[in-house]
């Protein structure tokens, strides 16, 4: 190939890897940002209504938040983690597995966990068991010590007390996740926190009860040690769609 053809074909190349980068949302997604004006901030009645008129994908969208914090996240006594319960659930069906013995295995069994078990189910842990999948797994205080043989492998979803994932009321903590009823929430390295709070085929009523239990929650996590404005944005979107962006002020008020 010659030198000007090399340089044509290098410009080409550039000219497409151009328009990926600007063409980088779908045309249905380019054509439904078009009806979020970013400088408006809505309360959380319109934001609902706008992110379910936004969600036109094909299949049932889940609706998230995503809360920036004015917190420090690289300090340790201004992470924000915790775990809360939304009356109406997420309308996520999660894959629980759970480490205990005896009677409480039986709990577990009765209350709908996916996959039960004790040293054998940490060794299928430790060997990287392609069958095993789950999305939680919760674990009894006396399989707790055993905990840290697996705690690599599972990386976030390491069973721990803060969270409520090692707990004797393990009934109780299988039903609620099973019922997608129980969410946890934690701020990522950014010092954003991500949660869902339903589905867009909920009702108006439930959303709002969603984002009033879940965001209240994350309000009343506010590390002591945290300066300044506290909450420093608040967006809404379909797991497909565009952001809406939520007036903090009227937000906190409604979650108080």
């Amino acid at each position: 190939m010659g030198v000007s053809a090399c340089r044509d074909a290098c410009t080409t190349g550039d000219k497409l890897r151009k328009n990926i980068k600007k063409n980088a949302h779908s045309p249905r997604y380019v054509e439904v940002a078009k009806t979020v004006d970013k400088d408006s901030l809505l309360d959380v009645s319109g934001a609902i209504a706008l992110v379910k008129k936004t969600a036109t994908a094909k299949f049932v969208e889940s609706i998230d938040l995503a809360i920036r914090l004015g917190i420090d996240p690289r300090k340790s006594d201004q992470n924000v983690r915790g775990l809360t319960n939304l009356p109406h659930g997420t309308g996520k069906v999660k894959v629980v597995a759970v480490l205990a013995k005896g009677d409480q295995a039986k709990q577990a069994t009765e209350a709908g966990a996916d996959i039960i078990g004790d040293e054998d189910l940490i060794k299928r842990i430790q060997t990287g068991d392609k069958e095993l999948k789950f999305d939680v797994i919760l674990a009894t205080e006396e399989m707790a010590p055993q905990i840290g043989k697996i705690g690599k492998a599972l990386g976030p979803k390491t069973p721990n007390k803060r969270n409520g994932t090692v707990t004797n009321n393990i009934g109780t903590a299988v039903k609620e996740i099973k019922a997608a009823t129980r969410v946890e929430y934690r701020t990522d390295k950014a010092g954003v926190v991500h949660m869902s709070i339903g589905k867009v085929n909920f009702t108006d009523e439930q959303l709002i009860e969603n984002f009033k239990a879940g965001f209240g929650a994350v309000l009343k996590a506010k590390p002591s040690t945290a300066k300044g404005k506290y909450v420093k944005s608040l967006t809404m979107s379909s797991t497909m769609g565009p952001g809406v962006a939520l007036d903090t002020t009227a937000a906190s008020k409604l979650s108080a």
